[in-house]
């Protein structure tokens, strides 16, 4: 059997199986991608957003994760105080496939003249595909537990979230998922036992940023992201990103015994923001792999234009 694909059966086992590893997807420019993790950030930017995101984790290491996310959210009509969005994930994983679609609603309250404090509600549907036959067994000695693909199978998903902002500082919580769905169990795997194998777990994340004005052509803004899900160690990532100009991004970021990032970003025009990021690992995983690459674009649409002083940094 070949390296990679060893690798990559591994992977699967400890992720779908055992459900030991963290099972929602990672990102690295987190900041620009908070609907995804938080619906109580929907409507937050008084204005029609829309995100995309595209990553490909681990290159070279066939079969390795490949993630597409794509948000969009605005204030509710009239109503400044409601937001509404849409958000769909869609994760490949060796033989496994998984979408995520999710609608958004946001209620906020204003804690000041600059602040306030959201409150968010996301439910959907997950929809997962896994096709054995892409895995590298030996046909020698046939395995039941492989015999049978999942097709099409659907979850619902609730989660929450809530999300304070101002002009320059933001904290949010949220748990995406509050539903551990199983999968599937045992027994569609064999015919002796009956217990769960595979399910969702709660995830829980905790993100926060602050923008700090060094000069009237230079912000600088520290953030950070915590991810924590039971059965797999606590996931921390710490950025610092600087705004030049207010047209040009760059920054830097750490992943917690994981991975050191790099990020550049764009305001190609008062709505439109382009980004780009680079994951170089820090453990062994990278003998296997050139890196993780990550790009977003983020289109704003403003309906107002007193409402667009200096380009978003969160």
């Amino acid at each position: 059997m070949k390296s990679s694909y060893f690798t990559i059966i591994i992977l699967v086992l400890f992720g779908i199986f055992t459900g030991s590893a963290q099972q929602d997807s990672q990102y690295t420019q987190y900041m620009y991608n908070t609907q995804i993790v938080n619906p109580a950030y929907a409507g937050t930017g008084d204005v029609l957003s829309f995100g995309l995101l595209l990553r490909t984790q681990w290159v070279s290491l066939e079969g390795a994760p490949k993630t597409g996310s794509f948000s969009i959210n605005s204030p509710l009509g009239l109503m400044d105080n409601m937001g509404i969005g849409l958000s769909v994930v869609h994760d490949e994983l060796g033989p496994s496939v998984e979408s995520n679609i999710n609608v958004d609603f946001a209620y906020a309250i204003s804690t000041s003249d600059t602040g306030e404090i959201s409150f968010g509600l996301k439910a959907g549907l997950d929809i997962l595909d896994v096709d054995f036959s892409k895995l590298n067994l030996n046909p020698n000695t046939p395995d039941s537990r492989f015999e049978n693909n999942i097709d099409n199978k659907l979850q619902p998903q609730i989660g929450a979230g809530v999300y304070f902002n101002t002009e320059k500082f933001y904290l949010g919580a949220s748990v995406p998922n509050f539903l551990t769905t199983k999968h599937f169990d045992t027994n569609s795997l064999t015919n002796t036992q009956s217990s769960a194998i595979a399910a969702e777990r709660l995830h829980y994340f905790l993100i926060a940023g602050y923008v700090f004005d060094l000069s009237d052509n230079l912000k600088f803004k520290p953030a950070t992201l915590v991810k924590a899900v039971s059965g797999a160690p606590l996931q921390w990532d710490a950025s610092a990103n600087f705004l030049i100009n207010e047209k040009f991004t760059v920054g830097a970021s750490y992943r917690w015994s994981a991975a050191v990032s790099a990020m550049l970003g764009f305001q190609a025009s008062k709505g439109i923001f382009i980004g780009f990021g680079y994951d170089y690992q820090t453990t062994d995983l990278e003998e296997f792999s050139d890196g993780s690459y990550e790009l977003i674009l983020r289109y704003d649409l403003f309906n107002k234009a007193e409402r667009f002083v200096t380009p978003r940094f969160f």
